[in-house]
This record gives C-alpha cells, sequence and structure tokens, in this order.
C-alpha cells in the first residue's frame, strides 16, 4: 500500500469550527486523479469527571447536526498551544462546575474521521471532582448536568442512548484502562 500523490490544494475557505479545503490527489497504482474535501480543525478533548462516590459527570445539550438533545461528557477544541489535559479541565469547569486538584488521566486518542477530518479527539479521566463553580456556557450552549453510576453508563451505551461516537470511544478507553 503506497500513500497517494498531493497534486494540488485549494486555498482554505473558513467554515468557523472547520477550515474546508479542496485536495487533488492521485491513485499510486491506477494514476487516476480526484479531488478530495478536507477539512482542517483543532484538535478536540473530552473527560470522564468522576467524583469521589463514584458518579459520573455527564451533560445533556442540543445537538444542531442531528436535532437532537444528547448525553456527553464535557469536551470541546483544544486551543492553539494548549496542552490537551488542560484544555479537559477547562471544558469540564466551563460546562458543568465541576473540579479536582488532581491531574486528568489520559485514556486515549483517536482520529474521529480520517476520510475528512485530520484531527484527533484526546480523552481523559478526572477523579474526584466537585462541584466548586458555576458553569460558563458559551452563547449557543444550554447544557444541565447529570450524574450516573458508571454501570448505569454502560448500560445507556448498551440500550443506544448514548450514541456520540467521540464519548463511545471515551469509554471504550476507560474499559480497557480499568480492566
Amino acid at each position: 500500500m503506497e500513500k497517494w500523490k498531493t497534486v494540488s490544494i485549494s486555498k482554505e475557505i473558513d467554515l468557523k469550527i472547520f477550515k474546508a479545503q479542496w485536495i487533488k490527489r492521485e491513485n499510486p497504482q491506477s494514476l487516476l486523479q480526484s479531488e478530495f474535501i478536507v477539512l482542517n480543525s483543532p484538535n478536540w478533548v473530552n473527560v470522564i469527571p468522576i467524583t469521589s462516590d463514584d458518579k459520573v459527570v455527564m451533560i445533556k445539550q442540543y445537538r444542531h447536526g442531528t436535532d437532537e438533545i444528547t448525553l456527553e461528557v464535557p469536551g470541546g477544541l483544544v486551543d492553539d498551544g494548549e496542552d490537551p489535559a488542560d484544555a479537559s479541565v477547562r471544558e469540564c469547569v466551563e460546562e458543568t462546575g465541576y473540579f479536582s486538584s488532581e491531574r486528568p488521566i489520559y485514556l486515549g486518542v483517536n482520529r474521529p474521521n480520517p476520510a475528512f477530518l485530520n484531527n484527533y479527539c484526546f480523552s481523559f479521566l478526572w477523579r474526584d471532582v466537585e462541584k466548586r463553580f458555576n458553569p460558563k456556557f458559551d452563547s449557543n450552549e444550554e447544557i444541565e448536568v447529570v450524574l450516573f453510576d458508571l454501570d448505569e453508563v454502560y448500560n445507556k451505551i448498551e440500550r443506544g442512548e448514548i450514541n456520540h461516537s467521540m464519548v463511545l470511544n471515551a469509554f471504550f478507553f476507560l474499559k480497557l484502562f480499568l480492566k
């Protein structure tokens, strides 16, 4: 298997949360050239915050892409130059108000969709969190904080009530970490 040769790259189109580019590539076997859209995105993080009494801090929020309310863990974009672990702390505090003096534990990293996205999503576990602050939502966020036992989270995954792929990845990484 060989990488495809990049023939040309268009100027980026700024789409607020992504920058899109058309990239023309050549198949090394057939020499056929085709154009592909690539979304350049900052890296993402998510964090599984767990209280000292073993409750998982989760959030419910409306998602425009699916026009649904989803059940997720806190997460978001990593700012330029920001350490992903620090970004996970910032996102958790902003979205839930929960904080811990413990450092988040790295669980794993994945490529959200390498077919057209070029970024990573880093997942963390943050233990012994407690409600210390008022959440600070972005102007387009409305979030409800909910707490569950870890077993109930896995039951919700099995029932399809949690279906956000990055959240599923985080709990997959957690399962591997805890075994």
